[in-house]
């Protein structure tokens, strides 16, 4: 193929402007290192995709904390541990970059979103973004979540249901609230299946966006958005909506301008997409452990109504005082991290572990497994919000834990995530009693964002 259609190609996989992408490393640069490259034309894929758990758990058995396996194309390097992941989040020597680790599965749908830039402009990018997460603008999403939430809560009292698309649907719901400031009714429905397509695309197996394809859908669904959000931001310019597409609209750079309408509709495509499935996940990891553990239900009911009565949720002044709770969200988080690997490309040639990578190797690095090494968390494996206690965490390194990622480029609404959980299960949990049926265990599908695949069926027993 020559240069000219090689371009062509991978733009048509990859998106526009990726010319300044580094080539991915050669086949053969990385023999030296230890690992399987699986089965002809699909190498380690199928594997990875059917068991990523026990795929990686193999892997570090037979191989250690550096290993080399071929999948989704290509040879790459897993680096596995507290010290890879500082390694590669903290990127100290800006060795790595998310743009190109992200952007082959990412850059035809969420284009210059934020976890697909790297280094000055990312940072020039993120600290303008920042405004819509300050303290005045979190008050009025913490109303608008709780009377959401409050609602919704109340129409599955005493219902048998499956939980994973029911909140699925709700944090779509709360994010044409909180996120783009329209009520829920059929504008919000057209917005949020134009998402739903985006993320569905995102993980399809056709990569080029042919006509019936997940791709085909994802990429219609962006078009979709692109101009929705481009005839809007003129109105919210000049509005004093208090919404995060509003005060990202009227957010300044360092220079005091306005940030292009092009770069908007990208941050706002990229936030909806990583706000929704994230928290999605989040959340049904702690509704799931909660039902298995009804003591901690008791324990974060406690809390909570010493904080606020039951039913009335809570106010973003009083977030800080749900200590148990977030303890309790971070170990969900441990145990069923919603985003299990993170993605690098190198850029210049490092050592690890003894190791010597070269340049434009992709990296990843896996959160799943780090969050069940032993080393860090005795018994892994067991429910146990009081590892997350101060004095637990002093002692602990400090990426043995990277559900938000880290660094530059740790999650910018992280913060959000934190609030919309207590929120809701404050609203859940002063009201109800989260049960299953006896000796239920789901099926999880761990990759690309875990969920259980039967849904989840759980039981809002009202108290």
């Amino acid at each position: 193929m020559n240069a000219p259609a090689k371009i062509e190609w991978s733009q048509a996989r990859f998106g526009p402007d990726t010319q300044h992408w580094l080539p991915r490393s050669s086949g053969s640069s990385l023999d030296h290192i230890p690992g399987d490259d699986g089965i002809p034309v699909f190498g380690t894929t199928l594997a990875q995709l059917k068991d990523p758990t026990g795929f990686t758990n193999r892997m570090v058995a037979r191989f250690g904390k550096v290993y080399r396996a071929k999948s989704f194309g290509g040879r790459g390097v897993s680096l596995v541990g507290a010290e890879a992941n500082e390694l590669v989040l903290f990127d100290r020597d800006k060795l790595f970059s998310s743009e190109q680790g992200w952007g082959p599965v990412l850059n035809l749908l969420f284009p210059r979103g934020l976890m697909l830039m790297d280094f000055d402009k990312h940072r020039a990018d993120r600290k303008t973004l920042s405004v819509a997460f300050k303290p005045e603008p979190m008050r009025h999403y913490a109303g608008a979540l709780n009377d959401g939430i409050r609602d919704r809560v109340a129409a599955w009292s005493g219902k048998t249901f499956p939980f994973y698309p029911a909140i699925k649907q709700l944090t779509l719901d709360l994010a044409a609230t909180s996120f783009l400031g329209i009520p829920w009714g059929p504008e919000a429905e057209k917005v949020n299946k134009a998402f739903v397509d985006m993320v569905q695309a995102s993980i399809g197996i056709v990569r080029v966006p042919m006509p019936f394809t997940a791709m085909g859908r994802g990429v219609a669904g962006r078009k979709y958005l692109v101009d929705y959000f481009t005839q809007m931001v003129p109105e919210r310019r000049a509005s004093s909506g208090e919404d995060i597409f509003t005060q990202i609209c009227q957010a300044k750079d360092e220079g005091g301008d306005y940030l292009s309408v092009e770069a908007i509709v990208d941050h706002m495509n990229f936030l909806m997409m990583a706000a929704h499935d994230t928290i999605t996940s989040s959340i049904t990891s702690l509704v799931w452990l909660l039902a298995k553990h009804p003591e901690w239900q008791d324990k974060l009911r406690e809390e909570m109504l010493a904080v606020a009565p039951a039913g009335e949720g809570v106010g973003h002044n009083s977030l800080g005082e749900l200590e148990l709770t977030e303890m309790a969200f971070k170990e969900a988080l441990r145990l069923i991290p919603p985003v299990p690997a993170i993605p690098r490309r190198a850029l210049r040639d490092f050592e690890f572990g003894g190791y010597h990578i070269p340049a434009g190797t992709n990296i990843g690095i896996n959160p799943a497994y780090t969050h069940m090494m032993a080393e860090y968390w005795p018994e892994p494996e067991r429910f146990d919000p009081m590892r997350f206690a101060p004095e637990a965490v002093r002692g602990r390194h400090k990426y043995a834990w990277v559900p938000f990622g880290g660094g530059a480029h740790m999650c910018l609404g992280l913060h959000f995530a934190y609030m919309q959980a207590k929120i809701f299960f404050h609203h859940v949990l002063t009201t109800h009693r989260i049960t299953v049926a006896e000796g239920y265990a789901p099926d999880w599908q761990m990759w690309p964002i875990p969920r259980p695949k039967d849904g989840l069926t759980v039981r809002f027993e009202p108290i």
